[in-house]
């Protein structure tokens, strides 16, 4: 047996695939442990010539996951950059896009929005109504139509990812699964080998994988999902996310301000001033609400 230092390039489950020496290999954890994420560091020790035991996770510099009130779910570790795709049709959810910002920020990754199918010109006006909101919090947006216009899409993503490890999540529909074919030209050969060595069968879009843009760059694709719980912040990472609460934040009268109903209360005044978004404000109180249950997995 033989000790490796590796990178995780995809997860399903407890099963894991690490490129470690050149070679890909079937991973497990020690014990029952299954908090390994795509994009991870890991140690490892190899167990046959294309199987490893991993033996422990290297410091992280990120850790993006998601959580509920009783689990936690891990997206990707080491991401600097997350990309929402949204798309003109269909329709996209403004509260996954506001959480997806929020568990951004609070892990301290940039976030921006890719809004794809531009080409659909009869829907771009309603889809740039609807990211108005967060180009005015100052998240940029970038328009591509990966299918109708794959050179312009590429001119437009790469010079984003170049140097970085980017994350991209999104609702199923949006177009995700072109951009990855479009910027790694071999993923749907890679997902079959991934898949077959993960055993995931056909369910090829059930787990998260990396690909190698080049020798500084890697993009992570992850299954869609329509729903971003984030029940592990807390109350202080949750006002300090949202990028319009920052101007206002150490002005209410009380220290402890929770900014639901307290009197002199600076984020509330904010609001009658038209300078923080009543919407907003709304899914800072549902997200406090739910960092305020104690999830069953702590």
């Amino acid at each position: 047996m033989s000790e490796l230092q590796g990178l995780i390039v995809a997860a399903h489950g407890r099963h894991y695939l690490a490129h470690a020496d050149g070679k890909a290999l079937q991973c497990v954890t020690r014990g029952k442990k299954s908090d390994v994420a795509t994009g991870d560091r890991v140690r490892l020790t190899a167990t046959s010539p294309d199987q490893a035991v991993i033996d422990e996770i290297l410091p992280r510099d990120t850790l993006l996951y998601r959580s509920d009130q009783y689990k936690s779910k891990l997206l990707a570790a080491n991401v600097t950059q997350l990309f929402i795709v949204v798309a003109t049709e269909p329709g996209f959810s403004d509260d996954l896009i506001s959480r997806s910002l929020v568990a951004a920020s609070a892990a301290g990754i940039t976030a921006h929005l890719i809004l794809n199918k531009t080409d659909l010109t009869e829907l771009l006006p309603a889809a740039r109504a609807k990211l108005a909101l967060y180009e005015r919090l100052g998240y940029l947006i970038h328009e591509v139509s990966a299918k109708a216009d794959p050179a312009a899409t590429l001119a437009v993503l790469q010079p984003l990812m170049s140097g970085q490890s980017t994350i991209l999540i999104g609702q199923s529909g949006m177009g995700k699964s072109s951009l990855v074919n479009l910027l790694v030209p071999d993923a749907e050969i890679a997902v079959r080998e991934i898949s077959q060595r993960l055993d995931t069968g056909k369910h090829t879009t059930t787990f998260t994988r990396l690909y190698t843009l080049d020798e500084q760059s890697s993009v992570i694709d992850s299954p869609g999902f329509q729903e971003f719980g984030l029940y592990h912040l807390s109350e202080g990472m949750l006002e300090r996310a949202f990028p319009e609460f920052g101007p206002v934040l150490g002005q209410c009268r009380f220290t402890n301000c929770h900014h639901v109903a307290e009197p002199d209360c600076a984020v509330l005044k904010a609001i009658v001033e038209e300078k923080i978004n009543p919407a907003r404000h709304q899914l800072y109180l549902q997200l406090r609400h739910e960092s305020s249950q104690k999830p069953g997995y702590r």
